[in-house]
């Protein structure tokens, strides 16, 4: 079609003319007549702005470019040469519109501009299904990884329910994207949005007499090739004045809490200890890892009476004890900090237990640390 008929399509249609009249007169049918007008928008946006919105996307003028190579025989290198773009972003573009063969300017901006409208529906507003399976792990206060990571082992053939944890997050966290209900966020571990940095200071707690230091454990331990050797501490309530004691087995990263009330004294957090641990195999109770807390000073005797051997960390190195550290972090949602620690019941704090049992973890390859426990003691 001349160059002159084009500018009449387009002069006729934009005075009010319909367009199949126009097309009559020119002599052209009614899909061309709407191609010709539609050519002419994207050349005159182009010429606005001529990279487009973004220097990184192609514009009308460059795709027209591009399909007059194709049609002359360019290589896709020369046809980036002339436009000055890299090779790769011609090839590309070919390839996503139908290759050298079928490509066609109007055709691949068309294209380009639906793919820029936003917003997207995302994947969880497209299914209710997967909604649904994502506020359930939520309500159960897995996290996003450990829900992405269950749904493909338990769903494996259904890829409806794939999405990613960051998926997940987006939609707990950005305000437009309301899937997910917002007061689900408060399920997520940690409200922080940034790490806080941790300050050291000097060691203030008295030296505990005749304790075992890391550095004499066996390296068994250390490799967490046997199990049986857990890690503990203490969770410190309101104004420092409640208490609960944490135990995790290396291995499975299995979970048992003891209700301390408002005592820390040895001997109290020992016979609470001493209550614990009689509960499982003597094979699955070997050592016990804590820090330089004074609450386990009498350690002697706890070895003495129960058989386990007790090692202290170093000071300011909670990274010893990796894995009861990071439970404490679980823990936090069941037990914030600045509350009444006092007031939970030792049949609230084993259920509290329980739950963080059946999570997925993914150190355990998304087994749950219930399961792991299980085979030990089959």
């Amino acid at each position: 079609m001349a160059v002159g008929e084009r500018r009449e399509i387009v002069e006729r249609y934009r005075a009010g003319e319909q367009m199949r009249d126009v097309a009559a007169a020119v002599g052209c049918s009614l899909r061309a007549g709407y191609l010709v007008h539609e050519s002419a928008v994207f050349a005159e946006s182009a010429a606005a702005s001529p990279t487009g919105s973004s220097g990184l996307r192609l514009c009308f003028a460059e795709r027209e470019r591009i399909s007059r190579g194709v049609a002359a025989g360019e290589s896709a290198r020369a046809i980036a040469r002339g436009l000055g773009r890299a090779p790769s972003t011609v090839s590309r573009e070919l390839e996503a519109n139908g290759g050298r063969r079928r490509y066609r300017a109007l055709g691949a901006q068309r294209r380009a501009r639906n793919c820029g409208v936003r917003p997207k529906p995302t994947k969880l507003s497209r299914s209710p299904r997967l909604a649904g399976e994502v506020e359930a792990g939520l309500e159960r206060r897995w996290s996003p990884q450990q829900i992405s990571a269950r749904l493909r082992a338990d769903h494996p053939h259904d890829p409806e329910l794939r999405i990613s944890h960051e998926t997940i997050y987006q939609s707990l966290y950005v305000q437009s994207r309301g899937e997910l209900r917002r007061q689900l966020a408060r399920n997520l571990r940690s409200g922080r949005a940034n790490r806080r940095p941790r300050r050291e200071g000097p060691e203030r707690r008295g030296k505990i007499h005749a304790m075992v230091p890391i550095s004499q454990r066996p390296p068994e331990v250390s490799d967490r090739a046997v199990p049986g050797h857990w890690e503990g501490d203490l969770l410190v309530g309101a104004q420092g004045r409640s208490f609960v004691a944490t135990l995790v087995e290396r291995q499975t990263r299995y979970l048992m809490l003891a209700r301390l009330g408002t005592q820390r004294t040895t001997d109290h957090v020992i016979d609470a200890l001493k209550q614990r641990v009689g509960e499982l195999p003597s094979q699955l109770m070997l050592s016990l890892t804590w820090d330089q807390g004074n609450e386990l000073a009498a350690h002697a005797r706890f070895r003495v009476e129960t058989g386990i051997d007790v090692y202290f960390c170093d000071p300011h190195s909670p990274w010893q004890r990796g894995s009861n550290e990071n439970t404490n972090g679980l823990l936090r949602q069941y037990l914030p900090k600045g509350s009444d620690l006092a007031a939970r019941s030792q049949v609230e704090l084993d259920q509290i237990a329980a739950e963080l049992n059946q999570r997925p973890r993914q150190t355990l390859n998304w087994n749950t640390p219930a399961e792991k426990m299980d085979q030990l003691l089959r």
